[in-house]
């Protein structure tokens, strides 16, 4: 086995994308992921930071975009990889979670059939292999694996464990990336920090068997900062900041960031004003 040269790293990015003839979305975007760490990507939206989460995992359109650079995942270039090749890593060592669990999951399938899709994509077995993958998917994001919740249609959930159902279907396989785009922004702020805490968990808990390293991408400086290590702030298509969630929130160095961190509101300092605004 041939290691590079930073075996810490999982994920090495050095990329611009453009859309047709348009200026580039992204321009010279630099960055990496260590193994098992939580970085966090915050951008406003239209910074381009779908457009990178689309790119890693191969998801834009070939015809109509243009791909620039090089994404070294565990020393394999993403960019030189066939649709083929791509579809077998998709799910499997890296797995995407969106923002609206409602629109991603199927309304027609009962969530046992889409978490047996999801194991099936990428294994091959018994029933029974797939049964244990789904009780253990489901159980790792404290869900019911009772018959009962099985037999549920998503639109037969709260949206909080539709979220859960699809992280549930993304770790199936213990990927070695998981990549959140904005995974908590439908979500009320009660079942947001629910959520948070269990990515955190999720990323804690694999660290010893699979390491799982999260990508946290968000417009909201304030959520990410209490589960990332690293943050990496993304202005107009360029990466204008990175340092430890600590430096970032302490001592920004951007302008751009200390714009941010002005507009990031304060936590009340009394337990009656938190419940005044709870109300």
């Amino acid at each position: 086995m041939h290691h590079s040269t930073q075996p810490d790293i999982l994920l090495a990015a050095h990329l611009s994308v453009r859309y047709g003839e348009k200026p580039a979305v992204l321009r010279d975007v630099e960055f990496e992921i260590r193994r098992g760490e939580v970085l966090g990507l915050v951008g406003q939206s239209g910074s381009g930071k779908s457009t990178l989460a689309m790119s890693i995992l191969g998801l834009l359109d070939r015809k109509r975009t243009k791909v620039e650079g090089t994404i070294k995942f565990d020393d394999c270039d993403l960019l030189t990889l066939r649709e083929r090749e791509l579809r077998d890593l998709r799910g499997r060592k890296i797995a995407l979670v969106l923002q609206s669990p409602l629109s991603s999951l199927n309304p027609a399938l009962k969530i046992r059939t889409q978490l047996n899709e999801a194991w099936r994509a990428h294994a091959s077995g018994p029933a029974a292999d797939c049964d244990s993958a789904i009780r253990a998917a489901l159980e790792s994001v404290s869900l019911p694996s009772s018959e009962e919740f099985l037999r549920k249609h998503p639109s037969q959930m709260s949206v909080g464990q539709a979220q859960r159902v699809l992280i549930a279907m993304a770790v199936m396989h213990r990927p070695a990336l998981l990549i959140a785009d904005e995974a908590t922004s439908a979500l009320d702020v009660i079942t947001q920090s629910e959520i948070l805490a269990l990515f955190r968990e999720l990323n804690r808990t694999s660290n010893r068997t699979s390491g799982m390293a999260i990508l946290y991408i968000s417009h909201d400086l304030a959520s990410v900062a209490g589960i990332c290590d690293r943050i990496a702030i993304l202005h107009q298509g360029q990466i204008v900041e990175t340092g430890t969630t600590e430096q970032v929130l302490l001592s920004p160095r951007h302008e751009y960031t200390q714009r941010l961190m002005a507009a990031m509101p304060k936590m009340p300092q009394r337990p009656t004003a938190a419940k005044a605004a709870a109300v």
